[in-house]
């Protein structure tokens, strides 16, 4: 890979909408000329334009943008929450024509009802599929495990912290084992320290699984720590402008942030919104 100017940092890849990933076998996931109009009386509003993207077994991608240029409506078209104007959205080489089993989703607001205890909570999932929870309590003692909340599973969602609850949110997401986990900028209300905390939980959680994850963000920082890929998008409409390969080691600690490398992704990313006029210069 070539440099990014400045601090010797590891390059972001020549930045190309619909780049695929290693071009090894199909893609878990592909997108392809995805575009979405909303209709309404006041007249039509295109949300997305002409996404092509592949996306490969067990990586962890981050899709980043400003407000409004389509980055929870392109996670709605991978969950099959929203039909297509035109184009393809596929998982495995099937066609997305309704939310498929193999997928959880975890939304930006936790939506734990509170008159439930914390486990049935996360047992949800599995009452809605009509399995039987008995047969599911021990994977999810497992994932309470997993996010340090194992004496809270008796406690209600009213007694718990932000942060807490969206572990719990994860946790339900998680109960399925899915292959692909869709995650809709899950710790956007989260104070700084929670948010950190959180990001270390869920990179610690991707390299125990490699699970597929589809990750939203406003946060360049976030996108850059978390991922494997960086989807770049502007609006008006929604479209990828840049896809970036994060080549910093895993498992990644909080003080990668201060390196030269993780600078330069972040320097390039702020610079690729700068020329779009999303970002002031020095913002």
């Amino acid at each position: 890979m070539a440099a990014l100017p400045g601090d010797g940092a590891p390059a972001a890849p020549a930045g190309v909408a619909g780049a695929s990933g290693d071009g090894i076998g199909e893609p878990y996931v592909r997108i392809a000329g995805l575009d979405k109009t909303y209709h309404s009386e006041r007249g039509d509003v295109e949300a997305l334009k002409a996404i092509d993207l592949d996306i490969r077994n067990g990586e962890f991608i981050s899709v980043l943008g400003p407000s409004g240029c389509g980055k929870s409506t392109l996670l709605k078209c991978i969950a099959g929450l929203e039909d297509l104007t035109s184009g393809d959205v596929a998982i495995r080489g099937e066609p997305v024509i309704e939310p498929p089993k193999d997928t959880g989703i975890v939304f930006q607001r936790d939506v734990l009802l509170d008159w439930r205890s914390v486990l049935d909570n996360i047992l949800l999932p599995i009452e809605f599929a009509r399995l039987r929870t008995a047969d599911w309590r021990g994977k999810a003692l497992e994932l309470l495990h997993l996010f340090e909340l194992e004496d809270f599973a008796d406690r209600y969602p009213w007694e718990l912290s932000g942060g807490m609850r969206q572990r719990v949110a994860i946790c339900r997401g998680l109960i399925r084992d899915p292959s692909l986990l869709l995650m809709d900028e899950p710790f956007g209300a989260l104070d700084a320290i929670t948010r950190d905390e959180l990001n270390l939980e869920l990179e610690r959680m991707w390299e125990a699984t490699h699970k597929t994850i589809v990750f939203i963000t406003h946060s360049i920082p976030e996108a850059v720590f978390l991922s494997s890929r960086v989807v770049v998008m502007s609006r008006n409409p929604g479209r990828i402008v840049e896809i970036l390969d994060i080549d910093l080691d895993r498992p990644r600690a909080l003080d990668i942030r201060e390196t030269p490398a993780f600078s330069g992704y972040v320097r390039h990313i702020r610079e690729i919104f700068e020329g779009l006029g999303v970002m002031k210069r020095g913002q």
